[in-house]
Order: C-alpha cells, then sequence, then structure tokens
C-alpha cells in the first residue's frame, strides 16, 4: 500500500484507481452491450465505450503532466459494481427487465466514477495543477452526461415496457395454474364435469 504523505500523492493514487476501474469498464460494457435487448441502450453502451477509451488516453495524459507512470491500482469498487452486474446480466428475465437491470448496473458505474472524478478535479484544483484539473472535468462532465442519458432511456419506455412485461408473466402464470387446476380434476374429464354441474 502507498504511502500518503500529501495531497499530491492521493491525488495520484486516486488516478491509478481510476485508471483501472475506465480499464474495468472497457471489458464490462461489451458484455453490456450484448446482452441488452433495447437497440437505443446497445447504442449509449457502445458509444459510451469509446468515450471510455478516450478517457483513458486523458488520464494518461494526466500521468505525464504528474510526471508519473501510466500505472492502474485495483479498484475494488469498480470491481464488485461489475460484478454485481454479471450477476443480474445472468438472470432469466425478459428483455425489457434486463435492459432495466443493465440501465441499473451502468448507473452505479456512472455514479462511482462521477463521485471518484469530482474528488479529483477538486484535489487537482487545490494543487493548482489547472490543466489536469480541466482534463479530469472533461471525464466528469461525459460521466454526467452519460449518467443523463441512461435516465432518459430508463424514463423514455424500458422501465415502463419492463413493468408491462412483468405484469404480463405473473398474468401468464395465472393462466397456466388455471389451466393445470382444470386439467387435473380428480379422475374427471372436463366434458362429464360440465354435463354434471
Amino acid at each position: 500500500m502507498a504511502e500518503l504523505t500529501s495531497l499530491r500523492d492521493a491525488l495520484i493514487e486516486e488516478i491509478k484507481d481510476l485508471y483501472d476501474a475506465e480499464k474495468q469498464l472497457t471489458k464490462a460494457m461489451p458484455k453490456m452491450a450484448k446482452a441488452a435487448t433495447s437497440q437505443d441502450l446497445r447504442t449509449a453502451i457502445e458509444t459510451h465505450l469509446e468515450e471510455t477509451r478516450g478517457q483513458m488516453s486523458r488520464l494518461e495524459q494526466v500521468f505525464d503532466l504528474l510526471d508519473e507512470r501510466a500505472k492502474g491500482k485495483h479498484c475494488a469498487g469498480m470491481a464488485g459494481i461489475i460484478e454485481e452486474g454479471s450477476d443480474a446480466m445472468g438472470e432469466d428475465a425478459p428483455g425489457s427487465v434486463m435492459d432495466a437491470c443493465i440501465i441499473a448496473s451502468a448507473q452505479r458505474a456512472e455514479h462511482y466514477e462521477m463521485a471518484a472524478y469530482g474528488t479529483v478535479v477538486a484535489w487537482a484544483e487545490a494543487l493548482d495543477e489547472a490543466e489536469v484539473a480541466q482534463l479530469l472535468q472533461q471525464t466528469l462532465d461525459e460521466e454526467k452526461a452519460t449518467d443523463k442519458k441512461l435516465s432518459a432511456l430508463a424514463e423514455a419506455g424500458i422501465n415502463e415496457a419492463a413493468s408491462a412485461g412483468s405484469d404480463e408473466e405473473e398474468d401468464d402464470e395465472e393462466d397456466e395454474d388455471e389451466e393445470e387446476e382444470e386439467s387435473t380434476t380428480v379422475g374427471v374429464p372436463r366434458s362429464s364435469s360440465r354435463k354434471r354441474s
């Protein structure tokens, strides 16, 4: 574990953490895009994947400005968020419900990044690292924009479709239960049970 003797040390450690987080996301996002059934959601994830690659390049510029080697430090927080998202994608769910879960997972990642980038922007400003702060702010703005886009997709129909899909699934299960009850009337064919009643 690195020894933190100054705010600059803390800034560098946070940037290493973010660099690893972005690297983890570049591996996770293609799986999310593949699991998405909404074309709009798939496009949003693929677009953000390209942005994330740009964000990694931006972090490499930040390392250069701070005279540090571009190197990640395992980001346990992002690893946990990605693992939760993978678990959700492993569930057997209707497409619209899966899309709603993918949005929830993606927004967890965005909120984690927004908090981390907000911190490093503030620290860079406190250290009078204006160029570093500007590069990090660019990424923070992209993360906020992606979060808004995901919310808009959810509100524009994915959550509603997921809710309707759940209702339809419950109705189908009730219909199946009723059919099973009718077909298992003890030893009495359906036609003769109608004659007796």
